[in-house]
């Protein structure tokens, strides 16, 4: 059992920037894929980002490449998602996922998942 669980959530106005921490135990983090989904009132989770194992490969969805950077430091059993460039319709509850091995980008691939973390942007 993989257990994870995000930080980094708030209330922030749109131009401004956040940086969500998740941080995964249960099992040799180097082994997982890490993604971070989202989802809105209303709406369906949707795919954000999600990096390999090693860190070295990393994808995005069309809408948050270039403000967005997903990262991940072994070391600490953590990964990032550096949020730049806010924009209202970034507003969801942001979680992160784990699978093993390899990167995926729809949400059911994976098994483990956190509780989830606010990012709430205003115009």
């Amino acid at each position: 059992q993989v257990h994870m669980v995000e930080s980094g959530g708030g209330l922030v106005q749109a131009g401004d920037s956040l940086r969500l921490s998740c941080a995964a135990f249960g099992h040799t983090f180097s082994n997982l894929a890490i993604g971070w989904f989202r989802q809105a009132p209303g709406k369906e989770r949707e795919f954000v980002a999600t990096v390999s194992r090693t860190g070295v490969s990393t994808y995005y969805r069309d809408s948050v490449k270039g403000r967005f950077t997903i990262s991940r430091d072994n070391a600490k059993n953590t990964v990032y998602l550096q949020m730049n460039s806010l924009k209202p319709e970034d507003t969801a509850v942001y979680y992160c996922a784990a699978r093993l091995y390899s990167t995926a980008n729809y949400s059911g691939a994976y098994p483990y998942w956190g509780q989830g973390t606010q990012v709430t942007v205003s115009s």
